[in-house]
């Protein structure tokens, strides 16, 4: 399965808290969005993080925007630790990216 992460699953302290190990990933973007900030209230996520303050996609009015990030391989047991990870805010969903990859992305959760 592909995950892109366009945020804090990028780094390396996430990627050893989260799945035990670093991860390899491909560049890859998201064309038609941007980010905005999210405030996080979850303390472990903030703990392992760094911060309480994490970005979310949003539809952008201008096809030019992209959001860079990179798209990694992962197993069934690593998806359902990112899951773990990821606070009830945001969602997974599946996504075609730039390169015409699909790929699972996590977006915030309108309610």
């Amino acid at each position: 399965m592909r995950l892109f992460s366009y945020g804090t699953l990028q780094l390396e302290r996430v990627q050893l808290a989260t799945f035990g190990r670093l991860l390899h990933g491909t560049p890859d973007a998201m064309v038609g969005y941007r980010l905005e900030p999210m405030e996080i209230a979850d303390p472990e996520v903030i703990a392992i993080s760094g911060s309480s303050v994490h970005t979310n996609l949003v539809l952008s009015d201008d096809p030019a925007d992209e959001v860079p990030g990179t798209v990694f391989e992962l197993t069934t047991a690593d998806l359902a630790a990112a899951d773990d990870y990821e606070v009830d805010g945001y969602e997974r969903v599946s996504i075609r990216l730039r390169s015409g990859v699909e790929a699972f992305v996590y977006i915030a959760n309108p309610s």
